[in-house]
């Protein structure tokens, strides 16, 4: 039932959940249907696209045969045993399409209390659970680094002074826990500078629990110049 993306031309239908879901997401419904149609989203917030996609269409399908019947009992037309059986074929189906929004509700929300408890766990989560592959990107982000939009494609990725490049749904995360900042001011054709707040340079020069450390990125050749070192 679930497809890739939703049409670009389907006009949306207000549901409980928005609010919970721009909260979650840190965006709008309509973002975070072109984040989905870009793919620009994790497992997660994927997920919940799809399923409140479906959901908007659940809810359509309630809105139509409701606007429907009230067409039938308006007076417009002529009572008859017509007009009975047309009633009670459009409860029916009224009733089917409830059943289905309730489904799709039910779907909607777990998938949006997967992103909550994420977002929780991002925002609270201790120094050690900050994974290696996390605390790298960070790292690469310290050096200089710009969240840039490719003029073809347009999806969204930060690219660091060393050359590597931290996915769009790592960076949401980063911001979302306020381990970085991004200026704004700046086009994302030319790159916004990401810079790490006090928060994540703390999180950088805490003491790591014991293990494999990640290694320092390597600047590549043609990389763009660092931004000077951040102050501790």
């Amino acid at each position: 039932m679930t497809s890739a993306s939703p049409s670009a031309s389907t006009t949306r239908v207000v549901t409980s959940l928005d609010h919970r879901i721009e909260a979650a997401v840190g965006c709008s419904i309509e973002q975070l249907w072109q984040h989905r149609e870009r793919d620009l989203l994790d497992e997660a917030q994927t997920e919940l696209a799809d399923a409140h996609r479906d959901l908007v269409t659940a809810e359509r399908a309630v809105a139509f045969h409701r606007l429907l019947l009230a067409r039938l009992a308006s007076g417009e037309f002529p009572v008859d045993q017509v007009l009975c059986a047309r009633i009670d074929r459009t409860v029916g189906q009224l009733s089917q399409a409830v059943g289905e929004r309730d489904v799709q509700q039910a779907k909607a929300q777990a998938a949006l209390e997967s992103v909550e408890r994420a977002a929780r766990t991002q925002r609270s989560g201790p120094v050690e659970e900050l994974s290696a592959p996390d605390f790298a990107a960070l790292l690469a982000i310290a050096q200089g680094a710009k969240l840039r939009e490719h003029l073809l494609t347009q999806r969204l990725s930060v690219v660091t002074a060393s050359g590597t490049r931290v996915a769009y749904h790592q960076f949401q995360r980063f911001e979302t826990a306020g381990l970085v900042v991004r200026d704004d001011s700046h086009p994302l054709h030319a790159g916004q500078p990401v810079t790490l707040t006090e928060a994540g340079r703390s999180l950088l020069a805490a003491p790591r629990p014991p293990g494999p450390q990640p290694v320092p990125p390597v600047r590549r050749t043609g990389a763009w110049p660092a931004a000077s070192a951040p102050r501790r």
